[in-house]
């Protein structure tokens, strides 16, 4: 399975998008590499990528919130902040375990949530900003 930003992702917020973009990328990169037998190769890197990743880019969605007065800005810091830690909980996971099945699966599931959260609340924080110009 690959991760793109289709048009039912697409915000509407490029720095937004473009961040998505990123995201996808990395993951995509690391299963394609697991397909090829050479996971192992690519974990560590990854893995450091995606906590990096989130810390960035929430970062920025959070500023946007804040600076253009967000309503749901409180519960979209909280999705955020627990999102952190399953990340983290799953990367380290699969540092400690390699790329598994389970592992793989565990990672899979983690990027389903936020291209969940992406659809939904991503884009209606886009909306927002884009009605307040």
């Amino acid at each position: 399975m690959r991760y793109e930003v289709t048009q039912d992702l697409i915000t509407g917020n490029t720095l937004i998008d473009s961040e998505h973009r990123q995201l996808f990328a990395a993951v995509n990169d690391l299963l394609d590499a697991c397909a090829q037998g050479h996971g192992r190769d690519k974990i560590q890197k990854t893995v450091q990528f995606l906590s990096e990743y989130v810390v960035k880019h929430f970062q920025d969605e959070e500023n946007l919130q804040t600076k253009h007065k967000y309503p749901g800005y409180p519960a979209h810091k909280t999705f955020h902040d627990g999102y952190r830690h399953q990340l983290n909980d799953k990367a380290q996971q699969l540092l400690k375990e390699g790329p598994t099945v389970k592992a793989l699966g565990d990672l899979n599931q983690v990027v389903g949530v936020l291209v969940s959260h992406i659809r939904t609340e991503d884009k209606r924080l886009a909306r927002y900003i884009k009605e307040q110009g």
